[in-house]
């Protein structure tokens, strides 16, 4: 196989769906570690920082080997807000999936539908809103890997 100087648009977009949802993962782990006090608990959060602080610099550096086109400025927290709230309805969206198709009972079956249809709405909702404010540039893909950059680096950050 030949070296490669860019990476493919299917892994970039991959590896941006990962350090998007790392990257929110962080800095809510590091929001929510300041709360806990159990310490068993707090030490089983201080690992999962650590391993996904790891991950982030390990990917990192791969997102100039991104297809891309080609600033940065400072945002409030609504971006990582919206963010979490986007990767929540598209979680939800897949565990429905999932549950529909563990289901035996029909009126368990018609609960389940109408509820994933409820959260595909919801994902919808929030995507167009992150879309409307510049937080999920998708169709550009320059700028969705420079949101990606500036987020993890963000939560790599923060203490």
């Amino acid at each position: 196989m030949d070296e490669r100087r860019t990476l493919a648009w299917h892994e970039t977009l991959e590896m941006h769906e990962l350090v998007a949802f790392q990257s929110n993962g962080l800095i809510r782990l590091k929001k929510m570690i300041r709360e806990v006090r159990d310490p068993q608990l707090r030490q089983l959060y201080s690992v999962s920082i650590q391993a996904v602080e790891q991950n982030l610099r390990e990917l990192l550096p791969f997102f100039p080997q991104a297809p891309r086109e080609d600033e940065e400025e400072e945002r409030a927290d609504d971006p990582f807000y919206s963010g979490d709230l986007l990767g929540f309805a598209k979680t939800s969206v897949r565990s429905y999936a999932i549950a529909i198709t563990e289901t035996a009972t029909p009126q368990l079956r018609n609960i389940l539908v109408k509820q994933l249809n409820a959260a595909i709405q919801l994902h919808a909702q929030v995507f167009q809103y992150m879309y409307q404010h510049g937080y999920y540039p998708s169709y550009n893909l320059s700028e969705l890997l420079k949101n990606d950059v500036r987020n993890a680096n963000r939560a790599l950050s923060m203490k």
